[in-house]
């Protein structure tokens, strides 16, 4: 089985497949990125996909699907995508290993790219000797 880029919660699952049924026939989930942008630096994209990039990597659960830029692989490993609704907002909340720092607002962050040599080193005593 290959890594995961990033897992999903039921609650971002169940989000994700709400806004593609209220989409149309042509939706088929949505991708995540990062764009430069906001305080802190660098901002996550969320974006609705009719037709798949096949360079994304793709990520499922629950059915929902969610395809991952390439550009943002490096900075959204080990990331765990939720949905939450609070009296004030309601949104995806991304938590992220590799984020180094954050807005005060929240609206933008600051990552650095995953340690790869630490996730092998991770996922080598994780796994069972065959």
């Amino acid at each position: 089985m290959g890594f995961a880029v990033m897992s999903m919660t039921d609650a971002a699952a169940g989000r994700v497949k709400a806004i593609v049924e209220k989409s149309g026939p042509d939706a088929k989930g949505i991708r995540v990125g990062i764009k430069k942008g906001g305080c802190a630096g660098m901002e996550y994209t969320v974006d609705l996909v009719t037709e798949p990039n096949p360079k994304d990597d793709l990520i499922e659960h629950a059915g929902a699907k969610v395809w991952i830029e390439p550009s943002a692989v490096l900075y959204l490993l080990g990331t765990q995508m939720d949905f939450e609704t609070t009296q004030m907002r309601s949104g995806f909340i991304f938590t992220n290993p590799n984020q180094t720092s954050a807005c005060g607002c929240g609206e933008s962050v600051e990552l650095k790219p995953a340690d790869l040599a630490a996730l092998a080193k991770q996922r080598a005593t994780e796994s069972p000797s065959a």
